[in-house]
């Protein structure tokens, strides 16, 4: 039976600085050998599964003329966002669970977090733009094509991309410039911020201090402007004289919302704070619901809410 929390022992850790072309050693979840073929078989099914489903999406939208709307313009760019999101972190964690390989250099750990955390940027002003889409859609119908032409949701999604690339420059640069001379080892099974920071033998103020901003700008401050967006939207929605309007109308954001809540839920709990002191097993877990889960909920829930979406994969399920 191998017992993976003393995978400081069985690999040695090493001391002095690591940066510069070091290794460090991925942990992962501690338990028995049971528990990691376990967890390698769930990563693996949901990453499939999570692939597949992103996919189906984006070959729907691409399909369907009914589905070229800017809605689906920037569903199918979370979609393909999300595979690339799962993609950065999934594929590694299977290597750790099966013991292959715990090792990732310094500059791949770099370049692994900042796609991740960049990727993850880049969701939240995708989600925004849906919100504002979703505003647009309800509370001006009849100026939302105009409003919202292809240009302007291009515009939009384009921004999303840059932006969430861009403003992880600063944070990554501090990072990559810390010394680590202590222990090698890092408590997850990616490449995390905190448990970098609790490596570093350098001050990690700045970098703190800049990631607490950051995630301040881009995690509450987009999700002001979802709520406000969604305050806005039930006013309408209630004011609309038949039922059957009302449900009409929540249909079209209802997805969007589900996806919202999650995603904003387990983001806020693991980011926006200064201090690094919450549980490591913890916050592997609420990772694990931003990483792997929402990602593979995401398009069973945009294909059970939405009526539009639902219609194209039954017909491109029975070949009609």
């Amino acid at each position: 039976m191998v017992d993976f929390p003393s995978m400081e022992l069985a690999y040695g850790v090493e001391k002095g600085n690591h940066s510069n072309g070091q290794e460090f050693i991925l942990l992962g979840f501690p338990g028995n050998q049971y528990l990691q073929i376990s967890l390698s078989v769930v990563f693996t099914t949901t990453y499939i599964l999570t692939i597949a489903g992103n996919v189906a999406i984006i070959a729907l939208v691409m399909v369907y003329p009914h589905l070229q709307m800017p809605m689906y313009f920037f569903l199918s760019n979370l979609s393909f966002l999300e595979i690339w999101y799962t993609t950065a972190c999934v594929p590694k964690a299977i290597t750790i669970f099966l013991g292959k390989s715990r090792t990732i250099p310094f500059v791949s750990c770099i370049l692994q977090m900042y796609f991740i955390f960049a990727l993850g940027c880049t969701e939240f002003f995708l989600l925004t733009a849906m919100a504002y889409d979703r505003y647009l859609a309800i509370c001006y119908p009849l100026r939302y094509s105009t409003i919202m032409s292809t240009t302007r949701s291009a515009q939009l999604a384009l921004g999303s991309w840059v932006s969430g690339f861009l403003i992880l420059s600063l944070p990554i640069s501090l990072i990559s410039n810390m010394s680590f001379c202590g222990s090698n080892v890092i408590n997850h099974f990616y490449c995390s911020t905190d448990s970098l920071v609790i490596l570093s033998c350098s001050d990690t103020s700045a970098f703190q201090l800049a990631a607490l901003t950051i995630a301040i700008i881009v995690i509450l401050g987009s999700f002001l402007i979802t709520v406000v967006s969604y305050i806005c939207i039930i006013s309408t929605i209630v004011r609309i004289p038949s039922a059957q309007g009302r449900q009409k109308a929540f249909s079209t954001c209802s997805a969007h919302l589900i996806v919202v809540i999650m995603w904003y839920g387990s983001n806020i709990f693991l980011y926006v704070r200064y201090s690094t002191e919450n549980s490591m097993e913890i916050n592997k877990i609420v990772n694990t619901l931003s990483i792997i889960i929402t990602p593979l909920l995401n398009p069973f829930i945009y294909t059970l809410r939405n009526k539009e979406v639902k219609k194209a994969f039954w017909k491109a399920f029975s070949g009609t």
